[in-house]
């Protein structure tokens, strides 16, 4: 009787094991193919739903270029008059005139300012690609007129005329890169403008090398010029216009064409879709002065403006103007003192072309205006020194490295961020406010610099430049928004929000 039970149980026992293993065999079956489910349906919704990529940059890379030879001949007439300014007094019989060397010089500033401030309305009147070619126009009229004049007043004019050119140009090419570029690489190809512009100083100072040597030299100096400005203009007739623009004069179907030549065909929807984000519906309203001035645009126009007047309220003209004192007193020639001082622009230019879409605009700005208030710091140093290699080695290194911080940041970087920070809208018009403000603060600097010098002493103006380099830390810190890797429409929508 025990034995039968036994075997009963053991036969239970052995039924309930089996049982059991079925059982988990088949929920480990059901979880397994619903694991299955899961993955299939992913890799379905990873093929079907691709990541977005970003366009390829060697698409807008070309454009980008032709554009920033405007920046190249705004450095070039910035630089072409420095060394041959002797031989051009000699030649044209005001060599001892004091003032009409420094009209020769400041002439050009005056244009500038005119340009700048139309600069906004041409712009938006006939489209970026044609304000490049008027733009070019007066920059080879002026050349031609200063480079074959036997008079001061034909050099004045020639250089009035190349001044409204280069006070047309850094505006345009500040909304045509911004407009053209892809978001990943905007800061990038933002600082090739101020690059294009180091460089264009450089080749000025290369071209006047033989001046001193060959009678008339300075002549050829004026005609080299006439050769970018002449490509710039011709080369734009094979660019794409600004897409932007064309939305804003209702050219749908020519935007989408031009974005597909920018940014590829995969990437025309979503940027017409960004576009259309940001419309209002009052793009093709007229603009009017008042509404840059006040209401509910008077924000992000003062801050473009204060980072101009403050670029220019830092000292970095005054830098320019008085390196070569501090480079002769130190025993280094004028010809070298101008080398270093480019060669730190362009270094600071390329670092921050490599940081601009990593750091960030508004890093790269603190840091700067940060480093110039130190090497102003070193400069004020130095003046407490009147002799000994010391003093020099401050004053010499102060000046290098406000140059190069200057290049890393506060050079570079209001040219690329206003244009982002303004809307669509009012972007052309608003950039030629606070260009004409840059070029105004620009203007008295250089006209009071020598005064002040006189009077207060390196010391205390030094003082000042590097007080108003600190207040740039704190406006900075406080106003200005990053906008690095975002749309443009992103930006727009982030600071003036939809009504």
């Amino acid at each position: 009787m025990r034995g039968r039970q036994r075997e009963a149980y053991s036969m239970y026992k052995r039924l309930s094991s089996r049982d059991y293993t079925n059982t988990i065999d088949m929920e480990a079956k059901e979880l397994i193919d619903a694991i299955d489910v899961e993955e299939n349906s992913a890799l379905l919704q990873k093929i079907t739903v691709p990541e977005p990529s970003n366009p390829s940059w060697r698409l807008s890379f070309p454009h980008v270029v032709v554009a920033t030879l405007s920046s190249f001949l705004f450095g070039y007439h910035l630089g072409v008059v420095n060394e041959p300014l002797e031989s051009i007094s000699k030649d044209l019989g005001f060599k001892g005139n004091t003032l009409a060397e420094g009209l020769v010089v400041s002439t050009c500033l005056g244009g500038a300012l005119v340009g700048s401030l139309f600069s906004g309305w041409v712009a938006d009147g006939v489209g970026r690609r044609r304000a490049f070619q008027l733009c070019a126009l007066p920059m080879i009229i002026g050349a031609v007129m200063s480079a074959s004049t036997k008079t001061l007043a034909g050099m004045l004019l020639g250089r009035l005329f190349v001044g409204t050119g280069m006070g047309l140009g850094p505006p345009v090419a500040s909304l045509y890169v911004t407009e053209v570029s892809p978001a990943f690489v905007r800061g990038t190809y933002g600082s090739l403008i101020q690059i294009a512009t180091c460089l264009g100083l450089m080749g000025a100072l290369f071209v006047g090398i033989p001046v001193k040597e060959i009678v008339g030299w300075w002549r050829v100096c004026f005609w080299v010029s006439t050769i970018p400005a002449a490509i710039l203009a011709l080369a734009m007739v094979f660019c794409a216009e600004s897409p932007h623009w064309l939305h804003k004069q209702g050219r749908t179907y020519e935007a989408e064409a031009e974005f597909e030549r920018l940014l590829g065909g995969s990437h025309v929807k979503t940027a017409m879709a960004e576009l259309a984000k940001s419309d209002r519906g009052d793009d093709t309203d007229t603009v009017r002065l008042s509404e840059l001035l006040y209401g509910r645009h008077f924000r992000v126009v003062f801050i473009g403006s204060t980072l101009f007047a403050l670029q220019q309220l830092s000292g970095i003209n005054a830098v320019f103007y008085f390196s070569s004192t501090v480079f002769k007193s130190a025993g280094v020639p004028s010809g070298l003192a101008n080398a270093f001082i480019g060669i730190a622009n362009l270094s600071g230019s390329i670092v921050a072309m490599v940081l601009m879409d990593k750091v960030g605009r508004k890093l790269l700005l603190l840091w700067s205006f940060f480093g110039m208030a130190i090497s102003m710091s070193l400069q004020v140093v130095a003046s407490f020194y009147s002799s000994g290699s010391g003093s020099l080695y401050l004053s010499v290194g102060g000046m290098l490295m406000f140059v190069l911080t200057f290049a890393l940041g506060a050079g570079p970087v209001p040219g690329l961020l206003l244009p982002e920070i303004f809307p669509s809208r009012i972007r052309a018009k608003a950039m030629a406010v606070c260009m004409s403000v840059h070029w105004v603060i620009n203007f008295f600097v250089g006209l009071l610099f020598l005064q002040m010098l006189e009077q207060f002493g390196p010391r205390l103006l030094y003082s000042i430049f590097g007080t108003f380099c600190m207040l740039a830390v704190v406006f900075v810190k406080r106003n200005v928004v990053e906008t690095k890797g975002k749309s443009l429409q992103e930006i727009e929508i982030a600071l003036l929000p939809q009504e």
